[in-house]
């Protein structure tokens, strides 16, 4: 994991990413970073990046993904935004825009920027959600596999402090078909574990 600046208040932190225009030059939208945080959340879930919708509405994960994310993690809306347990935090706050259909990569320099800072405000995170390459590549560095599906087939060699997971698109239907034991090894785990985390304590 990367290393952790000194704690600043999450209120402090909340309000500068907010405010950030780090990326501005290459978003095709005027900068509206998009997280959820809490400063008692257990549970933060790291992504890549708001698709246009989430962009249009500020609500992170308010998606088609989001619904299919909330289906595999076995939360409903109500649970999945609630800041007291869930925080969420993408590697890259803003829309980053699109090319043929399909979302672009977050901006590089907005991960290193405000994950670090993130989580050195959120003191009680016990587990980290990462989902999709993005995710992976920054938190797990060398420690990832060559690809996503070998990543998330060895989940249990991150645990207890990451489960990595799949973009939860659909444009990766066809990867599930192709990968049944995500569905009947990696669900099961993952419900399990985000459970005993975000459980009233």
């Amino acid at each position: 994991m990367p290393s952790s600046p000194s704690p600043q208040s999450l209120a402090r932190v909340s309000a500068e990413a907010l405010a950030c225009t780090l990326c501005a030059e290459t978003l095709p939208f005027k900068p509206r970073p998009v997280f959820l945080v809490g400063r008692r959340a257990r549970l933060l879930i790291v992504g890549q990046a708001p698709g246009r919708r989430v962009h249009e509405t500020g609500i992170p994960w308010n998606d088609p993904s989001g619904d299919v994310l909330r289906g595999w993690l076995g939360l409903e809306r109500a649970q999945f935004y609630d800041t007291s347990r869930i925080a969420i935090v993408p590697t890259g706050l803003c829309y980053p825009g699109t090319v043929g259909g399909a979302d672009l990569p977050p901006c590089r320099k907005c991960a290193p920027e405000w994950q670090p800072r993130f989580r050195a405000a959120l003191p009680d995170i016990r587990l980290t959600l990462l989902i999709g390459s993005y995710a992976q590549s920054f938190y797990l560095k060398e420690k990832r596999k060559k690809s996503v599906a070998e990543t998330v087939r060895a989940f249990r060699s991150y645990l207890p402090e990451f489960f990595v997971l799949p973009h939860p698109s659909w444009r990766n239907r066809a990867w599930l078909s192709r990968n049944p034991w995500f569905t009947a090894d990696v669900l099961p785990a993952l419900r399990r574990r985000v459970r005993s985390c975000i459980r009233p304590l």
